[in-house]
C-alpha cells in the first residue's frame, strides 16, 4: 500500500505539472500559444464549452500531440457536436500519459446562446487515473464559460475548470484553472488573441496568439506564453469536402518541441470563426 501510494502521487503530481497545457490540446490552440477561449468553431468543446453555441451544424474533431517528441508522453482528444433547438450539445473523449501511468476524461458538455453576443457553456466531466500494476481511481467535476461580444471587433471570454476543491487521493485535489481573455479581430483575415490563465497551484500564465488569413482555405498562426516560456506557430488548411487539418509546434526551451495535429470535418461550409 505505501508503494502504491507513492507511486499514486508521483502520477497526480506529474499530472498537475502538466494540467495546464493538457486541458488545451487542440493544433489552433498550440500555435496560438495555448489560446482559445474565444474560438467558435469545433475547437471549443476543448477550449470553452460557450463557443459551441454559434454552431449550426454538426461537426467532428481529433487532436493529436506527442509531448517533446522523443518523450513516451501522448496526448489525444475526440469531440463531437451536435447543435439543436434547445442548445448546442457535445462530447469530448481525452487520453494524456504513458503506459506505466494515464489519465482519461470523458465529458458530456452543453453551449447555449443567452442574449444577442452572449453565451454559457458548461460540461461535466469524468476523469480517471489509470496506473496499470495497480489499478484506476476516477472522480466528477465540471468546467464553464462564457463569452461576450462588446464590438463588432472585440469578444471577451472567461473559463474555470473544476472551481471546487474536489480531492483525488488524500492531499491531492483536480488542479482548478481560471482562464480570461480578449480577441481583436481588426480585419477579416486577422484575429489576435491575449489570455491570462491561472493554476491555483502555479504562477499566472500570460498567453498571446495571431492567426492571419491568407486565404478563405489558408491561415497562418504564431504564439508565445509565459511559466514556462513558450514560442509556437502553426498552419491550418481547408479543403472543399469539409475537412480542415490544422499542424502546430511549441518550443520549450528545456524540453524541446512538441509537434501536434487535429483534423476537423464540418459537413457544409460555413464561416464560424
Amino acid at each position: 500500500m505505501k508503494k502504491l501510494f507513492f507511486f499514486a502521487l508521483f502520477t497526480l503530481a506529474f499530472w498537475k505539472l502538466t494540467a495546464q497545457s493538457s486541458t488545451s490540446n487542440s493544433a489552433r490552440s498550440i500555435a496560438m500559444g495555448g489560446t482559445g477561449i474565444n474560438f467558435q468553431d469545433a475547437n471549443s468543446i476543448f477550449h470553452n464549452q460557450a463557443g459551441l453555441a454559434y454552431l449550426d451544424t454538426w461537426q467532428g474533431i481529433i487532436n493529436a500531440e506527442s509531448r517533446f517528441i522523443r518523450s513516451p508522453i501522448n496526448n489525444f482528444g475526440v469531440g463531437a457536436i451536435l447543435p439543436s433547438d434547445f442548445g448546442t450539445f457535445g462530447l469530448v473523449l481525452h487520453h494524456f500519459g504513458i503506459e506505466a501511468f494515464n489519465n482519461q476524461k470523458i465529458g458530456l458538455a452543453y453551449g447555449r446562446k443567452l442574449a444577442k453576443g452572449f453565451s454559457l457553456g458548461a460540461q461535466f466531466d469524468f476523469i480517471n487515473v489509470n496506473i496499470p500494476e495497480y489499478g484506476s481511481k476516477g472522480t466528477v467535476t465540471f468546467e464553464m464559460g462564457v463569452q461576450a461580444t462588446i464590438t463588432k471587433e472585440i469578444r471577451l471570454g472567461v473559463h474555470v475548470f473544476s472551481p471546487r476543491n474536489i480531492e483525488f487521493v488524500e492531499d491531492f485535489t483536480i488542479p482548478t484553472i481560471y482562464k480570461a481573455g480578449i480577441i481583436y479581430t481588426p480585419s477579416s483575415k486577422t484575429f489576435l488573441s491575449l489570455e491570462l490563465e491561472k493554476d491555483l497551484d502555479f504562477p499566472l500564465r500570460i498567453r498571446t496568439g495571431l492567426e492571419y488569413r491568407f486565404i478563405d482555405a489558408f491561415y497562418m498562426r504564431v504564439g508565445t506564453a509565459t511559466a514556462p516560456s513558450l514560442v509556437s506557430l502553426g498552419l491550418g488548411v481547408k479543403v472543399p469536402s469539409g475537412l480542415q487539418v490544422d499542424i502546430a509546434s511549441a518550443y520549450h526551451q528545456v524540453l524541446g518541441i512538441t509537434p501536434s495535429l487535429s483534423m476537423t470535418y464540418t459537413p457544409k461550409h460555413k464561416k464560424s470563426r
